[in-house]
């Protein structure tokens, strides 16, 4: 029965998910996507990162229905709360058609686009699809843009980012225990430097991923996470005993979780820009192809990827830390990171002169 539920829990919150995505882009529009998905993401890892911290305590002082109880009543207040949302093809039809409500439907937004894709620029032309050749990209035409490389990157930079909140949520309870002799309340709150970093940060890097570009704050962020994820191995040196109830030992510990907070500030919204701004381009180059922009298509695969990183995540670092133990863990995560730069700094925010000297197989 607990499966069932879970299974039931995890394809509610994806279609929610998903569909929020696609109603977000269409109600903020591209230029302020990363502002706000820098904020929306900032939301998803604190309440991951928080939630088994709260979870606990609830279980220990008012038991299992207690959990529960709460968790229904917060589904509750989401359910009324998108009962009286409107959205804003919706609340186009009672606008006035205006010249100052053109576009609020989504279909005249070309002015601020159109620069960047003029129907007669060698830029449309690269973004030219060929007709789905079998009934798998005929049913799913989005599967033809996955050929380009930001758009692959975009979708590991993803799971890259819930990988590591995996990481983070499997361990760090493991060595608060093991080298501070934490409890579980106390183990809980040094996700506080590490979420309150990224709740705090994510929206302020999102609006300047808006302004600047996602390939520099792409490279950022994880160049950023390299020498953060591999510093956390100076909480395993020395004895243990030393270490129980060291405020030295704690806090550098909690200010190296928050630097790593810091960096995973910086990766929030690149990925889900450069995504929604590669489908975007396809889709208006392709209209013949795509019946309506993919979003939810898009989204619903970055969930899933999301989503792999959140399973993956934790049981990797895991098998890695009992293995090699909780510094070489994080030395090969600051890797993985290093890595992920290097493919950003490629495939990233590439420039219109960048794809037409890359050429095309169109």
């Amino acid at each position: 029965m607990l499966a069932l539920a879970r299974f039931l829990q995890g394809a509610s919150a994806g279609v929610v998910w998903t569909i929020g995505l696609a109603i977000v882009i269409e109600t903020v529009g591209q230029e302020n996507l990363g502002k706000t998905m820098g904020t929306v993401f900032s939301f998803v890892s604190v309440a991951g990162l928080l939630s088994p911290l709260l979870g606990g305590s609830l279980y220990a002082s008012v038991g299992y229905k207690g959990v529960f109880g709460v968790g229904i009543g917060l589904v509750a207040i989401d359910f009324i709360l998108r009962v009286l949302m409107i959205e804003k093809k919706v609340a186009a039809r009672y606008e006035d058609s205006s010249p100052s409500h053109a576009g609020i439907d989504g279909t005249t937004e070309d002015t601020e686009q159109t620069p960047l894709l003029p129907n007669t620029s060698t830029a449309h032309k690269r973004y030219r699809l060929g007709k789905p050749a079998n009934c798998i990209t005929r049913a799913l035409p989005i599967l033809l843009i996955f050929r380009d490389p930001g758009l692959v990157t975009a979708m590991w930079i993803g799971f890259m980012q819930a990988f590591l909140l995996g990481a983070f949520d499997a361990t760090i309870p493991l060595v608060a225990s093991e080298q501070f002799g934490f409890n579980s309340l106390k183990a809980g709150l040094l996700f506080l430097p590490l979420g309150g970093a990224d709740l705090l940060l994510g929206p302020v890097f999102g609006w300047c991923v808006d302004h600047y570009g996602t390939r520099l704050f792409s490279v950022l962020g994880f160049t950023l996470l390299v020498p953060t994820l591999a510093l956390l191995r100076l909480t395993t040196d020395g004895s243990v005993t030393d270490k129980l109830d060291n405020p030295r030992h704690i806090a550098l510990y909690a200010g190296l979780l928050a630097a790593n907070g810091v960096g995973l500030a910086i990766t929030n919204s690149p990925a889900i820009v450069e995504s929604g701004n590669i489908v975007e381009k396809y889709w208006k180059a392709n209209e013949d192809v795509f019946e309506q922009a993919p979003y939810a298509q898009l989204y619903g695969i970055t969930n899933t990827m999301f989503c792999a990183g959140l399973t993956v995540g934790p049981l990797f670092a895991g098998h890695l830390r009992e293995k090699i133990g909780y510094g070489n863990m994080n030395a090969v995560l600051a890797g993985a990171c290093a890595l992920t730069a290097i493919q950003a700094a490629f495939t990233m925010g590439r420039k219109e002169v960048d794809l037409e000297d890359s050429g095309s197989e169109d």
